[in-house]
């Protein structure tokens, strides 16, 4: 029997509208509107078309929206600088500096320059510390992305074991994290992978849970899982076009043999993407609230 979807694009939806409801009630009641900062460097088609996203998201939800591109030769301390107007301006409760940067820039040294309390990414050393002791003001987007999907799914985690594909400071050191803090949506036995794991297949296997993002494509096949996974694919790569130019997606699992074996699997396109920018917003939201200590 093929898997249940996990439809992101719908549960995403749905966290819009709830949040959309709460900037309303934010500007009539307290007269105050959320505002975003986006800072892109360069002119990289991928950046510019994710940069484009959320400046759309921020319009259709009512979020203020400050955009600014600057050229890929900009210096690190023209960018720095930058990022203080932003850190000093009232209107604005989150800043966003998008990655990569061109290379003469250290990216480390830029994401330490925001205010950690505008750190609507979650990349600040204090709140990546913040969250590893339970106490953070707000998520990582995909991680919370993925603990809303496995949560609104109907997914239950406590107890379970989840196995993480991945160790990226942005998507699997977080969210492993998150799986075994004992709070709701959590309290998981997890098992982190990487590419220095050897006999991936035997971790895999064992999963009630399977959280993937390697970056390779078809990575995870049927064999590598067992009956009743439920399966979370935050792989989004390229691997050709079809014959009108259109590029094709696919994910880190090969969805095609897995969703044969899983209980419920996240799709490719339509997963866990249209999820990130929507906690994005949803953090400048949380954001916006703290300054006026409203929770």
């Amino acid at each position: 029997m093929a898997a249940k979807l996990i439809k992101g694009a719908e549960i995403s939806k749905q966290i819009r509208e709830e949040i959309a409801v709460e900037i309303e009630e934010l500007k009539g009641k307290h007269g105050l509107t959320p505002g975003l900062a986006t800072i892109l460097v360069g002119d990289d088609p991928g950046s510019k078309v994710y940069v484009g996203q959320k400046e759309k998201a921020c319009d259709k939800l009512g979020i203020y929206s400050a955009r600014t591109d600057i050229p890929a030769d900009t210096s690190e301390e023209d960018l720095l600088g930058l990022v203080e107007k932003f850190n000093n301006d009232p209107k604005i409760h989150g800043i966003l500096v998008q990655l990569p940067l061109p290379k003469h820039i250290d990216a480390t040294r830029v994401i330490y320059a925001i205010e950690p309390d505008k750190d609507v990414d979650c990349f600040h050393p204090v709140n990546v510390g913040k969250l590893m002791i339970g106490t953070a003001r707000f998520l990582p987007c995909t991680p919370h992305g993925i603990m809303e999907l496995l949560k609104r799914s109907g997914t239950d985690t406590s107890g379970k074991h989840v196995v993480v594909v991945g160790r990226s400071n942005i998507v699997g050191k977080p969210i492993a994290n998150l799986m075994l803090q004992r709070s709701p949506g959590g309290n998981a036995t997890v098992t982190l992978c990487h590419t220095g794991t050897k006999d991936l297949a035997a971790f895999t296997k064992m999963a009630d849970i399977l959280i993937v993002a390697i970056g390779q494509p078809k990575a995870i096949t049927a064999d590598m899982v067992k009956d009743g996974v439920v399966v979370i694919d935050v792989g989004v790569n390229r691997i050709g076009k079809t014959p009108e130019g259109k590029g094709i997606l696919a994910g880190d699992v090969d969805f095609d043999s897995v969703q044969e074996k899983a209980a419920a699997i996240t799709p490719v396109p339509g997963g866990v993407g249209p999820m990130t920018i929507t906690m994005l917003m949803k953090n400048t939201v949380e954001a916006a609230k703290a300054t006026i200590g409203t929770k």
